[in-house]
């Protein structure tokens, strides 16, 4: 969420925000609600403390008026009477005004919250300005020793690659048709080697984040209430990406949602807390299973591991101090572990600057990591793919967005013992099976086996050789 403060100050900026994400909301409104809220609350304000002023006041009086009315005479009895009325009357109905203006203030909020969740955090002034991922700046490129990205892989490995989906099904290592027949489109069963390669990236990454760059391991929950959605960011506006069990329905409390990323549940923890600043910054790691709809994707990338509805995934956390300095560093370092991460398992790939139109509600800035990946692309003369990049890790610097609505903050020598909302940052360190395409491919050989990268063979039991 923004800072409301921020957005009255300079509704321009997020005016041109909003445009250049592409999201629609109404910002004058909210200015106008946001108005209305306030005089409504000033005014309740000041009628709650003449209310306890004059109920301050008029207390010994009405003490002194009853006092005298135990001894009055019949006849000045009904003048004392309606004294004590008239006092008690003033504070009774400046109660009401203050009930009244609270009905009102309860009326407007729901419709000024719902309009302040929809507006996107602005994105970095440094950001490139574009309408969707095809306007994403490629910042640079990494390639193996003997491997040239100007090249085809036929040129770079002296034969023609097969697509992960070929390579497969030859060495048995995935069940589609099984997937498909228990859970559906998208859905696939790793099998034997497939599955031992699937865990070894997994361990070789959760290793490789807690032992070689301190990151603290956390389990999380991957079923979650709205809040917690809410909080993070993916609610309202990824809903429809998102599996739904309406519990409420069912006589429980509230309905739950499965996540899409670790990220939810590390960033949830700290909801509604004050942090010592003296503990920051906070290095969460977690491995957990993910879940998406992949809902508009129709027709995408339908076969295959690249996009489905059940994956695993390491996720990286920072939560922060609240200096832009400090999470811009944070987030050079994050990219920076997950470079030398896809460096140690010998695979080529781009780092993309993601533009406006490209960054979601929450980013004021996202880089993307792709892998290359010889299966994917435009197909050449004879119906073969040419290869291309594909999106494998994704780094995001998100200021306060998170921390405000989670309602997370921190406190010490530097905030004078005044609470201020953290930052936060997140990465992919790595999501399988979807990293399995371009190691499958990449490692394959001119016989139709897969070479194991090294650093994955300690976590195969040695196993080299696929096939």
């Amino acid at each position: 969420m923004i800072d409301l403060k921020a957005l009255r100050d300079d509704p321009a900026r997020f005016r041109e925000g909003a445009a250049r994400k592409k999201i629609e909301v109404d910002i004058d409104r909210i200015l106008e609600l946001d108005q209305a809220h306030r005089k409504l609350m000033t005014g309740q304000e000041r009628a709650r403390a003449e209310q306890n002023k004059i109920s301050k006041a008029s207390g010994p009086e009405i003490g002194k008026l009853t006092g005298q009315l135990k001894k009055a005479p019949e006849g000045e009895r009904s003048a004392i009477e309606a004294k004590i009325a008239a006092l008690k009357a003033k504070p009774s109905e400046l109660a009401k005004q203050v009930s009244e203006l609270g009905k009102q203030v309860d009326a407007l909020e729901p419709e000024l919250n719902a309009l302040l969740m929809c507006v996107p955090m602005p994105a970095d002034a440094d950001v490139p300005v574009g309408e969707s991922s095809d306007d994403n700046v490629e910042l640079s490129q990494w390639n193996p020793p003997g491997w040239d990205s100007a090249k085809t892989f036929e040129q770079n490995k002296g034969f023609a690659p097969k697509t992960h989906l070929e390579l497969v099904e030859t060495l048995g290592l995935v069940d589609f048709e099984r997937g498909v027949k228990m859970a559906g489109s998208r859905s696939y069963v790793l099998t034997g080697l497939g599955m031992r390669l699937h865990q070894a990236v997994l361990r070789y990454a959760y290793d490789f984040i807690i032992e070689k760059h301190g990151f603290t391991p956390m389990s999380v929950p991957v079923l979650v209430r709205e809040n917690a959605m809410e909080g993070t960011g993916f609610f309202p506006d990824g809903r429809d990406q998102t599996y739904h069990i309406e519990e409420s329905t069912r006589g429980a409390g509230q309905d739950l949602f499965l996540t899409g990323t670790g990220e939810v549940g590390l960033m949830g923890l700290h909801a509604n807390e004050i942090i010592d600043e003296a503990s920051l910054p906070l290095k969460y790691a977690t491995v957990s299973t993910c879940f998406r709809r992949e809902a508009g994707a129709a027709g995408r990338d339908t076969a295959g591991l690249y996009r489905i509805h059940q994956f695993d995934k390491v996720e990286q956390v920072v939560i922060c101090k609240a200096d832009e300095g400090e999470s811009r560093t944070w987030h050079k370092k994050m990219l920076g572990i997950v470079e030398e991460l896809v460096q140690s398992l010998g695979l080529p790939y781009r780092l993309l600057h993601c533009c406006t139109g490209d960054l979601g509600v929450k980013n004021a800035d996202m880089v993307d990591l792709e892998c290359w990946m010889p299966g994917r692309g435009e197909m050449d003369a004879n119906d073969r793919p040419m290869g291309a990049y594909g999106e494998t890790h994704s780094a995001s610097r998100l200021y306060d967005f998170q921390c405000r609505r989670l309602n997370l903050r921190y406190k010490g020598e530097s905030t004078g013992g005044k609470t201020v909302f953290c930052h936060s940052l997140n990465n992919t360190v790595l999501a399988s099976p979807r990293v399995l395409v371009p190691i499958l491919e990449m490692y394959q050989q001119a016989d139709g086996r897969v070479r194991v990268p090294r650093v994955l063979q300690g976590h195969m039991g040695g196993v080299e050789v696929i096939g």
